[in-house]
């Protein structure tokens, strides 16, 4: 099984930015234990600030891997062009955020790539990576 995680803008200072609702982790860091949690499952990974460089990400893996697992950061809350890329490819895409964004901002609160997700999961910290790829091999597996 293969799983692309993409990350976007900011979320390459994990660790670093805000402790207080991303944690002190680094995700390379955590990359390693999800590796070492799913010794089976092929997990890539990107990160881009760029909204044009993690749609062109999603159309090179979303035809050939198992899923997509996408915490599209802010672009969360504005990107159409997101939404479009989702909705046009082949594999599943689990949308994921670190912190329960309906507890923050009211901007916060308006993904526009959830209804182009299979499924949204949110405040669980760095887990929440853990519980789509969980997900992702559940659906692989009911097919």
């Amino acid at each position: 099984m293969k799983i692309q995680i993409i990350n976007g803008p900011n979320l390459n200072l994990l660790g670093v930015r805000e402790p207080g609702i991303y944690g002190s982790d680094s995700f390379e860091s955590y990359l390693e234990k999800l590796k070492g949690i799913f010794p089976n499952v092929d997990i890539d990974y990107f990160q881009s600030n760029v909204e044009g460089f993690m749609i062109d990400k999603m159309q090179e893996t979303g035809f050939t891997c198992d899923g997509i697992v996408l915490n599209a950061g802010a672009y969360t809350h504005t990107s159409v062009a997101l939404h479009d890329c989702i909705r046009s490819l082949k594999c599943p895409v689990i949308e994921v955020h670190i912190s329960n964004v309906h507890q923050r901002e009211e901007f916060r609160h308006k993904s526009m790539i959830s209804a182009a997700c299979k499924g949204v999961i949110c405040g669980f910290g760095l887990d929440s990576y853990r519980l789509a790829i969980e997900a992702l091999i559940q659906m692989k597996g009911e097919k």
